[in-house]
């Protein structure tokens, strides 16, 4: 069975039979892969009224050893969210009441970032869906095949500096 890749790839060999397009395979299947995944989780996080960074700032504060703390460098560090979305994401955050921003006992400049009593409970609900979409989305793949594939990911991962 082809996919759209192939096409492209035929296309690629027709016109450009001295180069070796074979990158495109797999660079190409991650790139629509990622999209249709985003997608998917999209939904879900929908579903609950978050978008994805929301959710990644809720989700690394509650991954986060109790009491559930961290600065905003250290939600940046640590989450999937860039500076500047840090910053806007807890303003939404703590205006829907889910986080809350407290002066830094140990630094008198700066802020922890902590979980309320609502924001725990919501990330608690989403996991559960997010986990079940993050399964289903997977579905093809047998659990050796998902195990190869997340060993595979990660040494490319790990070759490119994300460690």
């Amino acid at each position: 069975m082809a996919d759209h890749v192939d096409l492209v790839l035929g296309q690629w060999h027709a016109r450009r039979p001295d180069l070796d397009v074979s990158p495109m395979a797999v660079i190409g299947r991650l790139s629509r892969l990622a999209r249709l995944v985003d997608g998917e989780l999209g939904r879900t996080f929908a579903a609950h009224g978050l978008d994805r960074a929301s959710f990644d700032v809720l989700a690394t504060l509650r991954r986060s050893a109790p009491p559930h703390r961290l600065t905003p460098t250290e939600l940046m560090r640590a989450s999937m969210v860039t500076s500047g979305a840090v910053t806007q994401r807890l303003d939404r955050l703590e205006a829907r009441g889910l986080v809350a921003r407290t002066p830094n006992e140990h630094d008198g400049r700066g802020v922890v970032v902590s979980l309320t009593e609502a924001g725990f409970e919501l990330i608690d609900r989403v996991l559960p869906d997010h986990l079940a979409t993050e399964d289903r989305v997977l579905g093809a793949l047998s659990a050796w095949e998902r195990e190869a594939l997340a060993d595979t990911l990660k040494r490319l991962l790990e070759s490119l500096g994300d460690s």
